[in-house]
């Protein structure tokens, strides 16, 4: 008995982890690389009710967060050295938060930085970035709560794109050990050209069971 209802606790507090972390929150991302190795980021993210207590948390490296307000950002870009906010604005509904946020970055140190504040995620080398956004499905996810997930989850995407001053660009996806794989379902992309991006139902980066990157070259 006490175990049936322990290992019951153990599964809602799984839901709920990945309702805040991966299933609440659309995000596009548009990342623009110089040839001096300055960046600049545009992002416009939507956060739902349920998911926005996460954004207190900025600066905690295990987990994938996004800070909610400008509080958050400034804090953030204390700890990244040479990132500047150059706008920030936000609205909200009964439904969501929406924020829209753009950012300057010196040199490809204080990029990654932000996009991977573990240092374990992200590689960027001569005209390769590589980026993994998801590890595979945790094997105590029953597929019970996966479809519920994708549930809450329906309407929104993970979108990001990427463009190299002087360069055309390639996009590959790859596994989180960034070896290349199929396209997600329902994935839409861009894979070369001036611009290129991926875009794809949030709730198909929880179900993917490889894991799931991105790999950008110019």
């Amino acid at each position: 008995m006490i175990k049936n209802i322990q290992t019951k606790i153990y599964m809602v507090l799984l839901l709920l982890f990945f309702l805040m972390l991966n299933s609440c929150i659309g995000l596009s991302m548009d990342i623009q690389m110089r040839k001096d190795g300055s960046s600049k980021v545009i992002l416009e993210y939507h956060i739902s009710r349920m998911a926005e207590v996460i954004g207190r948390l900025d600066g905690n490296q295990k987990w994938p967060i996004v800070p909610i307000g400008r509080a958050d950002w400034e804090r953030t870009a204390q700890r990244i050295p040479t990132m500047k906010i150059v706008s920030f604005s936000s609205r909200e509904n009964s439904r969501e938060a929406v924020t829209n946020v753009t950012l300057e970055f010196d040199n490809t140190e204080a990029l990654l930085k932000f996009l991977d504040p573990s240092g374990e995620r992200s590689s960027l080398d001569a005209g390769r970035l590589q980026l993994i956004l998801s590890d595979p499905v945790l094997p105590e996810i029953n597929d019970d709560l996966v479809e519920l997930v994708q549930q809450v989850s329906a309407g929104y995407k993970f979108s990001i794109s990427f463009t190299a001053e002087g360069n055309p660009s390639s996009l590959t996806i790859t596994d989180n050990k960034g070896k290349e794989i199929p396209p997600p379902t329902d994935s839409e992309i861009i894979p070369s050209g001036r611009k290129v991006s991926l875009s794809i139902p949030t709730a198909e980066i929880l179900n993917n069971k490889n894991g799931l990157g991105v790999r950008f070259n110019w």
